[in-house]
């Protein structure tokens, strides 16, 4: 049984979902920009909602949308939004990312994904863990076209990827018109590799504004750009 999980202004239940609260969800609700004020936030592929709940801690969004396929997760997601402080702002939609572009009219200022990517040949006993895990459950080309018919058009699309996937992304990205504005490349500490990039995308082409952060210089040591990044979240920063 996984105990919740307390952040600072929220709990996370978790006990249902596969995939379970991480660095790269955390950082993904931290980083991503809201100095555009979006009205309307969309998470795709919620899981247990945490990146739309650090956005509502963050921003004064008033509509903050979320799509989860599996139905545990989406549960489990929608006990979350009802438990937090926002709740009359957060909305979770049991659907496939498919269903609901087709769907849904809106457009959205920020969308956010935290995609499942396991493209490696593996796979565990655990089936609903493989599908929060394997690009097979959400190919990448999928999720950038569906993220462009509703992103609005001064939105932005942040999402999180094996750095290996870095340009991949960015090459999927141009052929729908959407341009990487930011990119942040992590390391678990100074001596690793880069392990993920957090991309921002939207319809304007600028200035790419591309950084690094380290996350700990040794065990549970943590970077200062780490603790300012999530200070405001985690209880022990």
């Amino acid at each position: 049984m996984s105990k919740p999980f307390k952040f600072k202004a929220f709990t996370i239940n978790q006990d249902r979902c596969a995939m379970k609260i991480g660095t790269d969800g955390v950082l993904l609700g931290a980083w991503a920009s809201l100095d555009h004020h979006p009205f309307s936030v969309l998470d795709i592929g919620a899981g247990t909602g945490i990146i739309a709940l650090m956005l509502a801690q963050r921003s004064r969004a008033e509509v903050i949308d979320a799509i989860e396929i599996d139905d545990a997760a989406y549960e489990q997601c929608v006990e979350n939004f009802e438990d937090a402080p926002w709740a009359d702002r957060l909305f979770c939609y049991h659907a496939s990312l498919e269903e609901f572009v087709d769907e849904i009219e809106d457009e959205y200022d920020l969308i956010i994904s935290n995609p499942p990517f396991y493209s490696e040949d593996y796979k565990t006993n655990n089936e609903q863990r493989d599908v929060a895990r394997f690009t097979e459950a959400l190919p990448f080309d999928h999720l950038i076209e569906s993220a462009s018919k509703l992103l609005s058009e001064h939105g932005t699309f942040c999402l999180i990827v094996p750095f290996k996937e870095e340009s991949n992304i960015i090459a999927l990205a141009s052929k729908v018109n959407l341009f990487p504005n930011r990119i942040l490349q992590v390391k678990g500490h100074p001596d690793s590799e880069l392990k993920r990039s957090l991309i921002q995308l939207s319809f304007v082409k600028t200035e790419l504004e591309t950084s690094e952060l380290i996350i700990e210089t040794e065990r549970h040591i943590y970077t200062e750009d780490y603790i300012k990044l999530t200070k405001d979240f985690y209880l022990k920063m």
